[in-house]
């Protein structure tokens, strides 16, 4: 069910991107690439396997979305952003040869679409071993499908997400996802729900690629990102960086056996994977003792599952280290293609099943005022209006009223369990208003969850960091 979009590539794009590039393209061919798509998990998945393949002295090239602070994020050699004079100069170079080549039928190519033109025309000519390529959004007509004979792919949790354009059945989502698979090219996905299961095993007959499900790699493997979800993320990274090695003829001598353990490269890439955005802990800048930020782009609901569940677990962990009485604030935004009621309830309802409960919530825009190139402007258009945080605030409030009025009828002190919340017309305001707290109450730690939106989460990045 997939339409045009700033992360999909019509056919009329497609043909653009084709006329446009074909040299650059025919260079493509000759990269060996990991394609990988999914709902939730793939940038994690990617970063994994970078971080594996850079073990094995491979020159890497990842290219994931979306980006935070800068748009450079977005292309990574060697596991650091690319610089900001390379950026420049491939940038200007790209733009250039394709504005001279635009006419009525063949126009420039959309946002995403360019950027994916530009990852290859970087890794191309820096020449790397190896591309790790997360599909921008759905798959069969993403901007990265342009390749033609990936070394293997990988495809993510699947779930609710971008139905508007997707489908709103798993199994339409998962027909978008498969789009990626490739005639004879091995496959590895994760557990999925039997609708999208059903799905991609179907795709995969048809095209004769060997797909295999992976499982979780064991909790005791230690891994750079947190989160008990990044265990399957690893798992599958584990199995696409596996056949990726046979492939290119390198092999380790003791192999994937999970009896004997991974091998050290795998290990050591595992432990140091780095995505910004994801699963962070990070303090105020300004009051480090008094607030720290837990920062995590949750945006889908199976998301805030896995979101809740960390945070709950960090705040354990935290209450064992830390005589502070602590106290928990909500800072959250979702972009406005977003259903709010899957997303609010879902993570209020799990922090509680996990003995976190928040004290504060509170409510901001989602629209970045960030004017770097490249950062984009068709988040969320409500730069004059709070109606969308007031919304926001409305669902959570009467969540909260559901719980007074439990705890009023198991006589209860209610207003001991009183969560306030808040909307602001900015996020400076907002920070302003914790550290106001923390002024007040140099005896609180305030933990503070900012989640619903890698937006808001490198919106605050950028604000504290300053």
């Amino acid at each position: 069910m997939a339409t045009e979009d700033e992360g999909e590539l019509s056919a009329r794009y497609q043909n653009t991107l084709v006329m446009n590039t074909q040299s650059v393209l025919d260079a493509v061919s000759h990269l060996k690439i990991i394609h990988v798509a999914g709902t939730k998990g793939k940038g994690s998945t990617c970063v994994f396997a970078e971080s594996i393949l850079r073990c094995y002295g491979l020159r890497t090239g990842l290219f994931t979305s979306p980006h935070l602070i800068d748009v450079r994020e977005r292309f990574r050699l060697n596991g650091l952003e690319i610089s900001q004079e390379k950026f420049v100069d491939y940038f200007w170079c790209c733009f250039h040869k394709l504005k001279e080549k635009t006419s009525n039928e063949i126009p420039m190519p959309t946002y995403f679409c360019f950027l994916a033109l530009l990852a290859f025309k970087i890794f191309v000519t820096e020449q790397v071993d190896v591309v790790i390529l997360e599909v921008g959004l759905g798959g069969r007509f993403d901007a990265t499908n342009v390749i033609q004979k990936p070394v293997v792919c990988g495809i993510s949790s699947l779930g609710y997400d971008h139905m508007e354009i997707l489908g709103y059945t798993l199994a339409e989502i998962a027909a978008e996802k498969a789009g990626i698979f490739k005639s004879g090219v091995p496959a590895f996905t994760v557990p999925q729900p039997d609708e999208a299961m059903h799905v991609l095993n179907e795709k995969a007959s048809k095209l004769e690629v060997n797909l295999q499900v992976v499982e979780p790699l064991d909790s005791s493997q230690r891994l750079g990102l947190q989160g008990e979800h990044q265990y399957l993320n690893a798992g599958l990274a584990v199995a696409l960086c596996s056949t990726f090695l046979k492939e290119i003829g390198i092999e380790e001598k003791n192999g994937l056996n999970q009896t004997t353990g991974l091998p050290e490269k795998f290990v050591s890439g595992l432990s140091n994977a780095y995505l910004i955005g994801r699963a962070m802990v990070v303090p105020d800048s300004e009051f480090p003792e008094e607030i720290v930020y837990y920062l995590d782009g949750a945006h889908s609901p199976e998301s805030m599952d896995a979101c809740a569940i960390w945070f709950s677990k960090q705040i354990k962990q935290n209450q064992e280290r830390n005589q502070k009485r602590s106290e928990q604030i909500l800072l959250f935004n979702c972009m406005s293609v977003r259903d709010p009621s899957l997303l609010i309830p879902r993570l209020r309802s799990k922090c509680i099943d996990h003995g976190v409960d928040f004290k504060k919530a509170v409510f901001v825009p989602n629209v970045s005022v960030y004017n770097k190139v490249g950062y984009s402007s068709n988040d969320d258009r409500r730069v004059d209006s709070m109606t969308w945080q007031f919304g926001l605030q409305r669902l959570w409030d009467s969540l909260a009223q559901g719980k007074a009025k439990s705890n009023l009828e198991s006589d209860t002190k209610g207003k001991e369990d009183e969560v306030k919340s808040f909307v602001f017309s900015s996020l400076p305001l907002a920070v302003d208003w914790l550290r106001d707290n923390a002024r007040q109450s140099k005896q609180v730690r305030f933990q503070v969850l900012v989640t619903g939106s890698l937006h808001l989460v490198g919106d605050l990045l950028r604000l504290i960091r300053k």
